[in-house]
């Protein structure tokens, strides 16, 4: 039986908990990202798994090996379900490559009725998506992210190492387009792409998708590739060629933003010079100096674990034993954001 989740939280039981920080983090519109697992059919050189070792580290070593799964689908559903229940809104399923995962069907046929607060969004490597359109047009998946970060065989060779074509990732954004209203794209900038960014750009504007363009999130597991990174000036440069509808919004969690609005198409830059959103354990936090994201995410795994921070996994809370408990595990989920912005955890 579904799950309705009403537009506002419902009203949470009495107890000592302190629930302004989560909420306030809902409010600001800070996502619940919601993890698959690390299983992937391409690997990303840049790829954080959300924090748990990515696929690429796993290829090439296969000593380093992410967490165990712990969570099933009723796990899943139920830790969902709780923190819409507790005020958030905003709810992003990843991996890996989500449609990789035989538990991603399950979860996402299950999903709590949305209200109209209520937001689900798929981050896909495209490549899955025609072979699952006919489960995936049921759900209550309302947008469907793409990474594009290459525009050619040989850039997606480069980039994620793998002899799937481009064509496979394109026919995935083209079949996305057929099944829902909401399809953007996303593109990181690097090397290995710079002489592609325009083209990406123009493939997007062609059809009228929306496109975020990123700058590099430095993490232990791409340290090795830094040197790839490329800044977000040369784009920006170039939007501003093509329309003068540009505005900059340092509102909410995360990383400011550029924004500009060509032919009524939305193109974004997430751009470090516009500063993040910073709290109470960020003050004292070693990695600060290394930190382009801020605090943005609460980071679900396919562990049963959540991190408020990608780059710190020692602040990660172990959430599989209070999953019996849908109340008691709010609870402390609630608790352990108000430890973090307070920077006592």
């Amino acid at each position: 039986m579904e799950v309705v989740v009403a537009h506002t939280p419902a009203p949470l039981a009495a107890s000592d908990v302190d629930w302004t920080a989560l909420q306030n983090f809902a409010a600001l519109r800070g996502q619940l990202r919601v993890s698959f697992g690390p299983r992937c059919n391409i690997a990303c050189w840049f790829c954080h798994n959300e924090g748990d070792v990515p696929p690429p580290l796993t290829r090439v070593d296969r000593s380093r090996q992410p967490r165990p799964r712990r969570l099933d689908v009723d796990g899943y559903l139920t830790l969902i379900t709780a923190l819409l229940r507790a005020g958030m809104k905003r709810v992003y399923f990843t991996g890996g490559e989500p449609l990789t995962s035989h538990l991603a069907r399950p979860v996402l046929a299950r999903l709590p009725e949305p209200g109209p607060d209520v937001s689900y969004t798929l981050i896909t490597n495209g490549t899955r998506v025609r072979t699952h359109r006919s489960w995936l047009s049921k759900t209550h998946l309302d947008k469907v992210k793409v990474s594009l970060h290459y525009f050619s065989d040989e850039s997606l060779h480069a980039i994620a190492g793998t002899r799937v074509g481009i064509k496979a990732v394109l026919d995935g954004i083209e079949t996305a387009q057929e099944i829902f209203e909401r399809v953007e794209l996303n593109t990181l900038l690097q090397k290995e792409n710079a002489h592609e960014v325009r083209q990406i750009l123009d493939f997007a504007l062609e059809r009228r998708m929306p496109a975020q363009f990123i700058e590099l999130v430095g993490t232990d597991f791409n340290e090795s590739r830094a040197s790839s990174a490329v800044p977000a000036d040369a784009i920006i440069a170039h939007l501003r060629t093509l329309t003068t509808d540009e505005h900059t919004e340092v509102a909410g969690v995360g990383q400011g933003r550029r924004v500009f609005r060509i032919d009524g198409v939305e193109i974004d830059v997430i751009h470090r010079n516009l500063g993040r959103h910073h709290v109470g354990q960020c003050g004292t936090c070693p990695l600060r100096p290394n930190c382009v994201e801020g605090f943005w995410a609460l980071r679900v795994d396919h562990d049963g674990g959540l991190q408020p921070c990608l780059l710190r996994d020692d602040l990660r809370l172990d959430l599989k034993e209070s999953l019996a408990d849908p109340a008691r595990l709010a609870e402390a989920v609630a608790r352990h954001i108000a430890s973090f912005t307070e920077g006592t955890l």
